[in-house]
Protein backbone atom coordinates (compact mmCIF):
# COMPACT_ATOMS: atom_id res chain seq x y z
CA UNK A 1 0.00 0.00 0.00
CA UNK A 2 1.62 3.42 -1.09
CA UNK A 3 -0.85 5.81 0.45
CA UNK A 4 0.69 9.43 -0.87
CA UNK A 5 -1.62 12.86 1.10
CA UNK A 6 -2.10 15.76 -1.07
CA UNK A 7 -3.73 17.18 1.73
CA UNK A 8 -4.39 16.62 5.41
CA UNK A 9 -7.76 14.90 4.74
CA UNK A 10 -7.01 13.80 1.15
CA UNK A 11 -4.59 10.93 0.12
CA UNK A 12 -4.26 9.25 -3.15
CA UNK A 13 -2.95 5.88 -3.75
CA UNK A 14 -2.01 3.31 -6.77
CA UNK A 15 -4.33 0.33 -6.52
CA UNK A 16 -5.13 -1.15 -3.34
CA UNK A 17 -5.87 -4.23 -2.57
CA UNK A 18 -8.57 -6.00 -0.36
CA UNK A 19 -6.47 -7.08 2.56
CA UNK A 20 -5.74 -3.14 2.32
CA UNK A 21 -8.63 -2.25 4.09
CA UNK A 22 -7.91 -2.46 7.76
CA UNK A 23 -5.03 -0.92 7.58
CA UNK A 24 -6.59 2.10 5.57
CA UNK A 25 -9.44 2.42 8.14
CA UNK A 26 -6.62 2.37 10.63
CA UNK A 27 -4.67 5.00 9.37
CA UNK A 28 -7.59 7.17 10.07
CA UNK A 29 -9.47 7.23 6.75
CA UNK A 30 -13.13 7.24 6.55
CA UNK A 31 -14.00 7.03 2.70
CA UNK A 32 -12.51 5.11 -0.03
CA UNK A 33 -13.27 6.52 -4.13
CA UNK A 34 -12.36 4.07 -6.39
CA UNK A 35 -11.56 6.06 -9.73
CA UNK A 36 -10.45 3.11 -11.49
CA UNK A 37 -12.59 1.49 -13.84
CA UNK A 38 -13.26 -2.69 -13.45
CA UNK A 39 -12.15 -3.68 -16.90
CA UNK A 40 -8.55 -2.47 -16.28
CA UNK A 41 -8.50 -4.62 -13.49
CA UNK A 42 -9.15 -8.86 -12.88
CA UNK A 43 -11.65 -9.46 -10.92
CA UNK A 44 -10.21 -9.79 -7.67
CA UNK A 45 -9.51 -6.41 -7.96
CA UNK A 46 -13.27 -4.97 -8.72
CA UNK A 47 -14.40 -2.42 -6.96
CA UNK A 48 -17.25 -4.35 -5.85
CA UNK A 49 -14.95 -6.31 -4.20
CA UNK A 50 -13.04 -3.63 -3.11
CA UNK A 51 -16.47 -2.41 -1.55
CA UNK A 52 -17.46 -5.10 0.47
CA UNK A 53 -13.64 -5.25 2.17
CA UNK A 54 -14.07 -1.37 2.97
CA UNK A 55 -17.57 -1.83 4.46
CA UNK A 56 -16.24 -5.18 6.61
CA UNK A 57 -13.31 -2.68 7.99
CA UNK A 58 -16.17 0.56 8.55
CA UNK A 59 -14.94 2.89 6.10
CA UNK A 60 -17.78 4.51 3.11
CA UNK A 61 -17.12 3.89 -0.29
CA UNK A 62 -17.71 5.46 -3.24
CA UNK A 63 -17.48 3.79 -6.96
CA UNK A 64 -16.71 6.43 -9.47
CA UNK A 65 -14.57 5.07 -12.14
CA UNK A 66 -13.01 7.81 -14.91
CA UNK A 67 -10.68 7.71 -17.32
CA UNK A 68 -8.21 10.52 -18.49
CA UNK A 69 -10.43 11.32 -21.38
CA UNK A 70 -13.48 11.14 -19.54
CA UNK A 71 -12.18 13.84 -16.76
CA UNK A 72 -14.56 17.16 -17.03
CA UNK A 73 -16.62 19.30 -14.85
CA UNK A 74 -18.91 16.55 -14.07
CA UNK A 75 -16.84 14.16 -13.34
CA UNK A 76 -14.58 16.80 -11.24
CA UNK A 77 -17.92 17.91 -9.45
CA UNK A 78 -18.89 14.56 -8.33
CA UNK A 79 -15.05 13.52 -7.21
CA UNK A 80 -15.39 16.65 -5.02
CA UNK A 81 -18.76 15.96 -3.74
CA UNK A 82 -17.55 12.66 -2.31
CA UNK A 83 -14.63 14.55 -0.72
CA UNK A 84 -17.26 17.14 0.80
CA UNK A 85 -19.39 15.05 1.90
CA UNK A 86 -17.14 12.70 3.32
CA UNK A 87 -17.65 12.21 7.27
CA UNK A 88 -13.59 11.95 7.32
CA UNK A 89 -10.13 11.91 5.69
CA UNK A 90 -10.22 10.24 2.19
CA UNK A 91 -8.31 8.05 0.33
CA UNK A 92 -8.90 8.00 -3.65
CA UNK A 93 -7.21 4.84 -5.49
CA UNK A 94 -6.91 4.26 -9.12
CA UNK A 95 -4.22 2.70 -11.56
CA UNK A 96 -1.15 4.54 -10.40
CA UNK A 97 -2.96 7.90 -8.01
CA UNK A 98 -2.56 10.09 -11.15
CA UNK A 99 -6.35 10.23 -12.13
CA UNK A 100 -6.78 10.80 -8.52
CA UNK A 101 -4.62 13.60 -8.35
CA UNK A 102 -6.01 15.33 -11.37
CA UNK A 103 -9.26 15.04 -10.47
CA UNK A 104 -8.01 16.65 -7.06
CA UNK A 105 -5.94 19.32 -8.04
CA UNK A 106 -8.65 20.14 -10.81
CA UNK A 107 -11.20 20.35 -8.13
CA UNK A 108 -9.02 22.55 -5.73
CA UNK A 109 -7.10 24.82 -8.08
CA UNK A 110 -9.85 27.65 -7.34
CA UNK A 111 -10.13 27.33 -3.88
CA UNK A 112 -6.60 26.04 -2.91
CA UNK A 113 -4.15 27.74 -5.90
CA UNK A 114 -2.74 26.22 -8.94
CA UNK A 115 0.68 26.65 -7.19
CA UNK A 116 -0.70 24.93 -4.14
CA UNK A 117 -2.37 21.66 -5.71
CA UNK A 118 0.87 21.47 -8.33
CA UNK A 119 2.90 21.53 -4.95
CA UNK A 120 1.59 19.20 -2.81
CA UNK A 121 0.84 16.73 -6.18
CA UNK A 122 4.57 17.22 -6.99
CA UNK A 123 5.29 16.27 -2.98
CA UNK A 124 3.04 13.61 -3.62
CA UNK A 125 5.58 12.43 -6.72
CA UNK A 126 3.07 13.39 -9.68
CA UNK A 127 3.89 16.04 -11.60
CA UNK A 128 0.97 17.94 -13.29
CA UNK A 129 2.71 21.14 -14.31
CA UNK A 130 1.80 20.52 -17.78
CA UNK A 131 -2.07 21.28 -16.55
CA UNK A 132 -1.57 24.46 -15.60
CA UNK A 133 -3.86 25.54 -18.03
CA UNK A 134 -6.40 23.09 -17.75
CA UNK A 135 -6.20 24.27 -14.15
CA UNK A 136 -6.44 27.62 -14.65
CA UNK A 137 -9.21 27.38 -16.87
CA UNK A 138 -10.92 25.20 -13.78
CA UNK A 139 -10.00 27.70 -11.24
CA UNK A 140 -12.16 30.30 -13.16
CA UNK A 141 -14.94 28.49 -13.06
Amino acid sequence: MDIRPLSPDHAVSPQIDAADLPGIAAAGYALVICNRPDHEIPASHHAAVIEAAARAAGLDFVNHPVTHPSIGPETIDRQMQAIDGAPGPVLAYCASGTRCSVLWALGRAGTLGIDAVLDATGKAGYDLATLRPQLEAFAAR
